[in-house]
């Protein structure tokens, strides 16, 4: 029965592994395409917003990652297993923290640029 659970949180925890890459690499398509597209079109989306798409998608693909770090040492762990978890949570963690705080940041360096346009309108 262990096996059997074994088996099927580690089946989970690989779709979310792919799930986690089709995120980051869709994310990369479309800051790429916006990007290009900044060049030919004159109304085009800011750097800064392409930043905080792609961020956005990066932040959620790490607490995906994480999600199935978990998932992968759930069943029966191993003191390395749960110290090699550990050490992953902390690094995604942090990693994960410091992007949304940079994203805080632009968002709201963005809102105080819009709202002093709409004073001077």
């Amino acid at each position: 029965m262990e096996e059997i659970a074994k088996d099927i949180t580690l089946g989970v925890s690989h779709a979310v592994e792919i799930l986690a890459a089709l995120i980051i690499g869709i994310a990369v398509l479309q800051a790429l395409w916006r990007y290009g597209n900044s060049f030919i079109k004159t109304n085009s989306i800011s750097k800064e917003s392409i930043r905080v798409h792609f961020g956005s998608s990066v932040a959620v693909a790490l607490e995906l990652l994480l999600g199935a770090d978990v998932l992968a040492t759930a069943v029966a762990p191993s003191w390395n297993d749960i110290g090699k978890l550990a050490a992953i949570a902390v690094i995604r963690t942090a990693l994960n923290f410091f992007l949304e705080r940079e994203l805080k940041h632009i968002r709201q360096v963005k809102l105080t640029t819009v709202e002093e346009e709409n004073k001077r309108a």
